[in-house]
This record gives structure tokens, C-alpha cells and sequence, in this order.
């Protein structure tokens, strides 16, 4: 790997690399790495031991992230990710961490996209595994590395199970609550991870190969200090898109485990529950409401059913104009559905909803649109979604939904069910409120960026 970086980067150096060929068996055991010729002195602090500076806090509650004694301190609670505001390509970072009990959870995140996956309070990205105590065939604490949510990786080593995760090739890590030394170099793709002085794990073919470092929290205090980071020279020539995490485009959480951004509605209060990273709702109360108004947004939600139906119910077949269809002898036509129900307000009006059932048109469509007899058929139809793109009961989705003045814009898991869909007359800025409907339901990741 040294001979081809310095071939394709910089051949007048190819005289000096074979020189540091010949230094290669003295260096630090850290796995095929180009720190070796660049000196340890190119390392800049990641965390500058006094405040989060260079961090964003992606979905936890602001007393889960804090900074003392030079170290950045996890409460673990709730379950979530600290990330840095810059993406990183290629680069070596050490960092010590401890945990404060036996069996504590933590991890490294690696090539990291920038906010969390669909119905994860995680990241799409690499995992360097920061665990205790736990021993079993197929992972334990003592450094695995693995793809989570969507990344890919071929481990060094095949998994006994086919995992793509790479199991340490010895134990080196040392029980809580004593300090461990991790050294992760990234490369053109290859991951190399030495624990206290030693390399054990590894991956290579990884995607994404760029992206932001993330910290983990997950159920139990842990501390971390002395985050360095050496960056090497980028690939040549620069990766496609494929290859680069999300990138940070502005959003920020709504729901960080508490409900401090939320009210109930009066006298309803208590049904709405956080529980670690999920927002559950037992249908039972009133809508829950934003304290903070909008104009104009962007919001990701993520979203489940928790319960059983309200029952087998008939319901309207929707036409892709909005109507409802017609039987051969002109009555409406039905169908038996599991009835399931909720929506999202938007801008503090029930008529302005992103409708969630259960129906076959699927979720994504504004009810209080459609089914106003005064509005336009254009209008009506647009408010109709384009395709079913809900997934199947208890499966997690995610809505995309853009607004922007009068205009509307719906994707469902990744597909654009609403298009371009004008909404005359919706307030100009309001509340987002989530539904009542006497289904019991899940949320979570929920993000906004105002446009």
C-alpha cells in the first residue's frame, strides 16, 4: 500500500519509500498506515479538553454530552451519537476511553453519515466497538470492528457467523474502570484498529469511506480523552458520491429523549412517553405539539406502529385524483382495512395534515385537502399520494416533508409520494403537532431545518 500511494501520489518520493520500507518491522504495530512518514507531530487535537467545540450533539439531551476534567463524559442515557462538525477521508486517531462499570456499551463510529438511520438511534457508518466484559463467539470487548445500518466492510477475518465484522485477533483490552489506548487508521477504504499497542482488527472495502467521527452513547457512562487526529492526503482522484457520507445539511433534533421541545394538549397530559430514544404514544390522550412555530421547513420523522388496530373497518378506495372510486353500479367502493391512524399537523392546522393509516393510498396523503369539495381537482389530486410506500405494520418509516409557502412535498421511505402539492390558504407559520388518533404509535429522529 505504501509503494502504491507514493507511485500514484508523488513519484519523486519512490527513493524514500523504499526507505521506509526498510524502517516498516520498527514502527508501531498500527496496520498499513502512512504515519509512519508522516511524523507524529502532524497530530491535531479532536477535543481541546475544555468544552464540545468541533462536536454536534445529533439526538441526545444536553446533560448526555458533557466535558470535566479534560474528558468528555457520557452519561450514556439516551441512546444516541455525538459527531464531529467536519468529515474526515483519510487519517489516523487515537483517542483513551474507560468505562465507569462492568459491561459498560459505548462505541467509535467511523465514516459516519450525518444523522441517524431509519428507526436507529444510530448512524450509518463503521463501528469500532467500545464494550466490557462481554465475551461470546460472535462479538466481544476487545476491539471488533463492523458495519452498522447500511455501510459495508469485508472483514480481515471471515465472521463465524458471515457477519461482516472482524473479531480481534487477541484480547489486549483492560476491564473497567481502567483507561484503554485505541489508534484507528483509515485509508483509501481499509480500517485498522490497535488496541494498547497493537493492531487486532480490521476491514477493508468499506463504503462509505468519508464521513464525520461519531461517539456513541448507549445505557452506561463512559469517558473518553485524548482525541488526536493526523489526516493523510485524500484519495486521487476524489471519490464519487457513492463513496461519501450524508453530509450535514442543517437539521436539528426535535426529540433528544425528553419532551422539553413538546406540550400536550390540556388535561391530556401523559401519554406521550419518551423511552430512551423513542417518543411512544399509547393513542389514549391528546396531540402533542411543538412549543416552537415554523414558516417554512423541512422535517424528517420516523415513525411505527406500537399496538394492536382499532379493528377490521371498511374504508374508501381512493382514485389517484383524490376521489373515491366507483363501483360497475355506481356506489362508492370499499375495502376491510386494519385500522390504524395518525397524522402530522402542520403549521398548527388539522386541514394542513399529513395523513398516516393504514389505508391502501397510502400514508403521505392531506385529508382535509382532499376531501374539500371547494378545492380545485388539481388541488385535490395532488394531495393524493402517487404510490403506497408504507411499510409493512410495526416496521419503522420515514417521512421527508417539505414546506415551503403554499407548497407541499412528501417522501415515504425514500419515495416522493407528494408532489409539488399547493395547499391554498394554510397559515403561513404554526406548531407541528403529532396526531391523536387512538392508534398507539412510535416516533423517532425526529429532525427540522428551517428553509
Amino acid at each position: 500500500m505504501l509503494i502504491t500511494w507514493i507511485s500514484r501520489r508523488t513519484p519523486a518520493l519512490l527513493f524514500h519509500g523504499w526507505t521506509l520500507l526498510g524502517l516498516w518491522a520498527i514502527a508501531p504495530a498500527c496496520g498499513t498506515t502512512r504515519a509512519a512518514q508522516e511524523g507524529a507531530d502532524k497530530f491535531a487535537p479532536l477535543f481541546n479538553g475544555t468544552d464540545l467545540s468541533g462536536w454536534r450533539n445529533v439526538n441526545c439531551s444536553p446533560s448526555t454530552w458533557a466535558v470535566r476534567d479534560g474528558m468528555i463524559v457520557c452519561s450514556g442515557k439516551p441512546t444516541g451519537v455525538l459527531r464531529t462538525e467536519k468529515m474526515y477521508e483519510n487519517f489516523v486517531l487515537e483517542l483513551e476511553y474507560r468505562h465507569l462499570q462492568k459491561g459498560g456499551n459505548a462505541g467509535l463510529f467511523i465514516w459516519s453519515d450525518a444523522l441517524t438511520a431509519k428507526g436507529q438511534p444510530f448512524t450509518r457508518s463503521i463501528e469500532v466497538q467500545v464494550m466490557d466484559g462481554v465475551e461470546t463467539p460472535n462479538y466481544t470487548s476487545d476491539g471488533d470492528i463492523f458495519a452498522i445500518h447500511g455501510a459495508r466492510m469485508r472483514p480481515d477475518r471471515p465472521h463465524p457467523a458471515g457477519w461482516e465484522r472482524c473479531l480481534p485477533s487477541e484480547k489486549r483490552a483492560k476491564p473497567a474502570p481502567q483507561w484503554n489506548h485505541y489508534r484507528v487508521t483509515c485509508l483509501d477504504g481499509t480500517i485498522k484498529l490497535a488496541v494498547n499497542g497493537k493492531e487486532v482488527s480490521g476491514g477493508s472495502e468499506v463504503t462509505p469511506r468519508k464521513g464525520y467521527i461519531c461517539l456513541e452513547a448507549e445505557g452506561s457512562e463512559v469517558h473518553f480523552r485524548n482525541l488526536k487526529i493526523q489526516e493523510l492526503p485524500a484519495t486521487v482522484p476524489v471519490l464519487p458520491a457513492s463513496l461519501v457520507a450524508e453530509a450535514d445539511l442543517g437539521f436539528r433534533v426535535l426529540f433528544d429523549g425528553t419532551l422539553t421541545a413538546f406540550k400536550e394538549d390540556s388535561g391530556k397530559e401523559g401519554h406521550w412517553t419518551p423511552r430512551d430514544w423513542v417518543l411512544a404514544y399509547d393513542g389514549k390522550g391528546g396531540d402533542l405539539w411543538t412549543k416552537e412555530e415554523f414558516a417554512d421547513f423541512e422535517l424528517i420523522a420516523d415513525w411505527r406502529w406500537a399496538g394492536k388496530s382499532q379493528g377490521k373497518m371498511k374504508r374508501p378506495v381512493i382514485a389517484p385524483d383524490g376521489s373515491v372510486a366507483r363501483n360497475p353500479d355506481g356506489t362508492n367502493k370499499e375495502e376491510e382495512v386494519e385500522e390504524y391512524d395518525s397524522g402530522i399537523f402542520l403549521r398548527g392546522n388539522s386541514k394542513s395534515q399529513v395523513n398516516m393509516w393504514n389505508w391502501s393510498v397510502g400514508s403521505g396523503e392531506v385529508y382535509g385537502y382532499r376531501t374539500d369539495g371547494s378545492m380545485p381537482p388539481a388541488v385535490r389530486a395532488a394531495v393524493t399520494p402517487k404510490e403506497r410506500a408504507d411499510a409493512p405494520v410495526g416496521q419503522w418509516n420515514r417521512f421527508k416533508i417539505r414546506m415551503q409557502g403554499e407548497t407541499l412535498n412528501v417522501w415515504l421511505n425514500g419515495k416522493h409520494v407528494i408532489v409539488d402539492a399547493a395547499l391554498p390558504g394554510v397559515a403561513a407559520r404554526g406548531p407541528i403537532g403529532l396526531q391523536h388518533h387512538g392508534s398507539a404509535l412510535e416516533f423517532a429522529n425526529l429532525y427540522i431545518r428551517q428553509l
